[in-house]
């Protein structure tokens, strides 16, 4: 596939994201923006949540990833089940109650106005850094296969491809996303079945010959319980995927702020389990494209592509997709699985952190409605620049595999908001609300030096993502040693 024939159908496909935006965002009120006026169907809501939840890092690292892991990731997924059920049944009922627009709006009522701030500081900066990670892996593959051949910088890509977003979501917002994740859900699961069907086609396999193949199960170990001292021990990956999954989704203003768009608690739930379900399966079909990709491509002498002089194995998928000689209709499936991937994750992102900040920390709804509106859009301008800065500052610094870095990350940044919010919930305790913030940066600062004592002074244990649920638990603690006399009744 050319790098023209990539630029029309990048191109195509924006056009009919333009064309939905011009649709939904007929209206450009905040509502719509922030709410999508509370009228999305759950059952849409729900299919369009799984392609935000994959996105690229899962499109491309998790294949990627399974020569090192097997099957090992779903343990992790395993857990994000488990987590998804404590989301719908123990966090949604929260959110309606209190009809937020912003679920750290929670934390303002629950302890004052610098808990709320805190929150949404620790989202701020969990949701940027999520957000680049996704978008930093596609960008990265389109300027290998793409750009560089035409001459055009790295840093351009990134533009570019923030401001594609920008001006399909700037009017719509939410309501425009609901409806954007839908499509891109469809192409992403398209093109993952596509693809092991045309490749399992090139090694003269049907899909049960593959499945049944020898060269399979060099890679398909799925649990892990020979020492609770290695990082991927079941219970540590089974009990951190369920603490990711109730901080990266539950108390995630990006993943939240679909699921407040339903028209009732009992939809939300119905979207949340359903979502959950498809997601485990959908996610197993990647690690199956994974084990294919390695096997075709030693089949083949492919080799894994370099990247500054280093083997990225977060780039097999696409070298396979676009340069093995194994057609257009794989090279075209890819493609639009990629753009699909990371755009459904990347724009929803932007308007969460957008809705974020106007309402946590302008408080935007206090605000006139003409300016509330023009609030919204400078907001909006400033959170694009924002992520288009620190996706370029990863391709100076980011060595390990996407998904391994986003896990890591998240230990560290979710782990407050899983402390403030379980304090909330499960005690009736009032706190001094000046010092929360010293606690969320005292717990993480606390979690970064347990993350690097090197092993050999534990023991041999390897720190894995039991860190976030050891720094929510760190958090809980400082609230209670910062708890009042006075209780909530």
């Amino acid at each position: 596939m050319t790098a023209t024939q990539i630029l029309l159908l990048i191109g195509a496909y924006f056009l009919v994201l333009m064309i939905i935006s011009y649709f939904t965002g007929k209206n450009d009120s905040n509502a719509d923006f922030f709410k999508a006026g509370k009228q999305s169907p759950w059952y849409l809501v729900a299919f369009g949540m799984v392609g935000a939840s994959l996105s690229g890092v899962t499109f491309i690292s998790v294949p990627g990833w399974v020569e090192d892991s097997q099957f090992g990731y779903m343990q992790v997924v395993l857990g994000y089940l488990f987590g998804y059920f404590v989301v719908a049944y123990v966090l949604l009922p929260l959110y309606y109650k209190y009809n937020l627009t912003s679920i750290y709006e929670y934390l303002l009522d629950r302890f004052g106005v610098v808990s709320q701030k805190t929150g949404a500081f620790f989202f701020f900066i969990s949701r940027v850094l999520g957000a680049s990670f996704r978008l930093y892996l596609v960008a990265i593959v389109l300027q290998q296969f793409v750009f560089d051949g035409l001459g055009i910088r790295f840093e351009f890509t990134v533009v570019i491809s923030i401001v594609l977003i920008w001006v399909y979501t700037n009017r719509g917002g939410i309501k425009t996303i609901v409806w954007t994740d839908t499509l891109q859900t469809l192409f992403m699961i398209l093109a993952v079945v596509l693809s092991i069907i045309l490749i399992n086609k090139e090694l003269n396999w049907s899909f049960g010959e593959f499945l049944a193949s020898d060269e399979l199960k060099e890679y398909n170990r799925f649990l892990f319980v020979d020492s609770l001292l290695d990082r991927n021990h079941f219970i540590k990956s089974f009990v951190g995927g369920m603490f990711v999954t109730i901080c990266m989704t539950g108390l995630d203003q990006d993943m939240m702020q679909k699921n407040l768009t339903c028209k009732t608690l009992k939809d939300a739930q119905k979207n949340m389990v359903s979502f959950s379900l498809v997601l485990v399966g959908v996610t197993f079909l990647f690690m199956l494209l994974g084990a294919l990709l390695f096997i075709f491509a030693n089949k083949n002498g492919i080799t894994i592509p370099l990247m500054d002089g280093e083997p990225k194995s977060d780039l097999l998928f696409p070298e396979i997709a676009l340069n093995s000689g194994l057609g257009l209709t794989l090279a075209i499936t890819f493609m639009l699985g990629l753009i699909a991937a990371a755009y459904s994750s990347a724009d929803s992102a932007l308007t969460s952190l957008t809705t974020s900040f106007c309402v946590d920390f302008l408080n935007v709804e206090k605000q006139t409605e003409e300016k509330q509106k023009k609030t919204r859009k400078r907001t909006h301008i400033a959170m694009s620049i924002m992520l288009i800065l620190v996706i370029i500052s990863f391709k100076y610094i980011l060595s390990s595999n996407v998904i391994d870095s986003l896990l890591t990350v998240a230990g560290y940044t979710y782990g407050p908001l899983l402390g403030l919010f379980a304090f909330g919930i499960f005690t009736k305790h009032h706190i001094k609300d000046k010092y929360v913030w010293v606690v969320g940066l005292l717990s993480v600062l606390v979690i970064w030096t347990i993350a690097n004592i090197p092993s050999e002074y534990l023991g041999g244990y390897v720190m894995g993502y039991e860190l976030l649920p050891l720094n929510g638990v760190l958090t809980f603690f400082g609230l209670w040693l910062i708890r009042t006399k006075h209780t909530t009744p």
